[in-house]
């Protein structure tokens, strides 16, 4: 197999072979379940050294294009992995759990988060949690607008994206005491001085301020600021929560048939909530920024995007931040800036007021509207009446022409938060959310199966299967 590698060019080798697999894939030359030449084999036809090789059949493996055979090389995979692995972003991070899979499940094994003994306290009737997240690529919009309107303020929003990435985690555990929480901000001080930071830190300390105000006991334990420009040209905000609670009040997510799934709107204004919201989360940013935005942030802000990502996948889309998103009220920019929405007081007042009806509660980050796949054993999932897909999702997947069954693992869609209950009490949830503002009405149902799997009807009658 011939690769044309040109070793004057200033694309790496690695990344000249990825380039040259996908495109023979993309055009019919290697057919789904064709096997690859061994890596030693295109070591020596390409001259080219077989660690080199196998990196690059390594990437390809991630974007979901080959798989790997047992002692049998590379052969390629029935499907594109889609626009969001070709972005070196995976929607169920699946390399990963086949490292972590195989580790201490933790004192409550099948919970959301990993629950680790009391080590902190030394008490056998309680537990501790630590979960660590962040804004992900939501910061780099945040630093293309800065760049553009001069204004820091905008980080006050990616300091709230961080801290809900944690909090909404440990909620669908039950968390009900004290929540410390750090922050990590990883910069580029050239491109992002000190207004910057003291913005994200007033950013998290309003937020937290406003959270106490609706009763969750979260306090700042400080944080770590470096300077780190080698590793990222704008700004990486990242943080660490820690609580401990007693074992009797974890939700252990022990999801079974026959429960109503109740979905809470990511869309509209909370009561707590100082303006509308998108929906968009802080999930699936990655996509959402190149496939709306255009290359005019590509051609201004290169130490935005990774260059050995494919050019065609890199600021793609046809829009400015401050132009309009169809059908919405909001701008491009505002609609991606939006702060993450948490669900911690309506969650809490549901553990207090009804803790024997809240059999799963599961946050549709990871894996969106597919993360319910990873917990309970044996079920269906059905979600048949989800929420009208919110504008921001609708102009992603135009402008983009992304699948509507991709779209349904990257992004939330409308619903970010699942509470699972009997069906009897799926009123009483409704009833309150609707106290604090928020939309919320019954997406679907489990039943029993021979494995896990979900059935997902879209707003237009449209079907998909995953799992």
């Amino acid at each position: 197999m011939k690769l044309n590698i040109d070793t004057t060019s200033s694309i790496p080798v690695f990344q000249q072979i990825i380039d040259a697999i996908h495109f023979s894939i993309n055009t019919g030359d290697l057919a789904a379940g064709q096997k690859l030449p061994s890596i030693r084999k295109l070591a020596s036809e390409n001259r080219i050294a077989t660690n080199t090789v196998a990196k690059a059949l390594r990437q390809l493996e991630f974007r979901g294009l080959v798989r790997a055979m047992d002692r049998s090389g590379y052969v390629v995979s029935a499907h594109d992995g889609g626009r969001y692995q070709g972005r070196g972003v995976s929607t169920d991070k699946s390399e990963v759990h086949k490292v972590v899979d195989g580790m201490d499940a933790g004192a409550i094994p099948g919970a959301f988060c990993k629950i680790t003994e009391d080590y902190l306290g030394g008490d056998p009737e309680k537990c501790n949690i630590i979960h660590a997240d962040g804004s992900g690529t939501k910061s780099i919009i945040a630093y293309l607008q800065y760049k553009e309107s001069g204004d820091p303020v905008v980080f006050h929003g990616i300091a709230q994206d961080s801290i809900v990435m944690n909090l909404d985690d440990l909620l669908c555990v039950g968390v009900n005491g004290r929540i410390l929480i750090s922050n990590t901000i990883n910069r580029n001080a050239l491109n992002c001085p000190g207004e910057v930071i003291a913005a994200l830190i007033e950013g998290s300390e309003t937020f937290m301020a406003q959270l106490r105000d609706q009763g969750v006991n979260i306090h700042s334990g400080g944080g770590e600021t470096a300077d780190v420009g080698d590793l990222t040209g704008s700004i990486v905000v990242d943080s660490c929560a820690v609580t401990i609670m007693k074992k009797k009040d974890v939700i252990r997510n022990e999801i079974a048939p026959d429960l109503a799934i109740v979905g809470l709107a990511s869309t509209g204004q909370a009561n707590y909530e100082t303006k509308e919201n998108s929906g968009i989360g802080s999930n699936g940013l990655t996509s959402a920024r190149h496939d709306l935005l255009s290359d005019y942030y590509a051609a201004k802000y290169p130490e935005t995007y990774d260059s050995n990502i494919d050019n065609d996948l890199i600021y793609c889309g046809p829009y400015k931040l401050n132009d309009d998103i169809p059908g919405s009220s909001f701008s491009v920019g505002e609609a991606l800036l939006s702060p993450t929405r948490s669900y911690a007081p309506v969650i809490y007042k549901l553990l207090r007021e009804m803790p024997q009806e809240i059999r799963g509660l599961i946050h549709c980050s990871g894996g969106a509207q597919t993360k319910c796949l990873k917990f309970g054993q044996n079920v269906h999932f059905v979600k048949y009446d989800l929420f009208e897909t919110p504008p921001v999702f609708s102009a992603i997947q135009s402008a983009s022409g992304t699948g509507w069954d991709e779209m349904y693992r990257v992004f939330n869609m409308g619903h970010r938060m699942e509470v699972y209950v009997p069906g009897p009490s799926v009123n009483a949830v409704i009833d309150i959310a609707a106290e604090y503002g928020i939309a919320a009405k019954q997406v679907g149902f489990t039943e029993a199966a021979e494995r896990n799997h979900l059935t997902l009807t879209d707003d237009g009658g449209n079907t998909f299967h995953y799992g």
